[in-house]
């Protein structure tokens, strides 16, 4: 798949659950060490609309230049828009956010959990590609945590960052403070 970013191969797999994921790789991981990663939830606003209520399109866009000039590397793309809550639970948790709530709170109140996303199957597809270790692209500690409890080889962590604006400053404090998020320019 021919890209701005770079030439790719794009794969999807199926989960369990009968969502399907994306996967876009660069060059060839399989059976390879320190394979640049980035598992990046689905975030339609964000990532298609151009939102700028949140900071998911510019890591995207940042993760796919950054495997684009990398001999291998490789982008899953999981289907759980809003932290796993959906997109009509996003949307709502929007409304809220916009009476003064911070994202988790919006998400508390909506009776939903802060985070329900899952990281079981993006661990699944770094096996099925025999990749023996990874340097993940996050911000995110508990995405760290979670592969390396599913038994995956995480080197270390390549750290993504984008310039605050007005309309997601709030939130990427709420996701440095109440969440722990490692973003270093807030």
């Amino acid at each position: 798949m021919p890209t701005e970013f770079g030439l790719f191969r794009i794969y999807t797999f199926v989960n369990d659950e009968n969502k399907d994921h994306a996967v876009i790789v660069r060059g060839d991981p399989r059976g390879k060490e320190d394979v640049p990663v980035r598992i990046h939830s689905e975030c339609l606003t964000g990532d298609v609309l151009g939102s700028l209520r949140c900071d998911c399109r510019d890591q995207l866009i940042q993760s796919l230049r950054y495997l684009g000039r990398q001999d291998y590397g490789m982008l899953i793309y999981l289907r759980q828009e809003g932290r796993g809550i959906g997109l009509l639970n996003k949307i709502k948790a929007y409304s809220l956010q916009d009476s003064g709530a911070d994202t988790v709170e919006a998400n508390l109140k909506l009776g939903l959990p802060v985070d329900s996303r899952d990281y079981s199957f993006a661990s699944e597809v770094i096996k099925f590609f025999e990749i023996k270790s990874i340097y993940i692209m996050t911000n995110n500690p508990e995405k760290m945590k979670a592969l390396i409890e599913s038994g995956i080889n995480v080197k270390g962590r390549i750290p993504i960052f984008s310039d605050p604006t007005p309309y997601d400053k709030f939130y990427l404090e709420t996701k440095k403070i109440k969440l722990g998020h490692e973003i270093e320019n807030i």
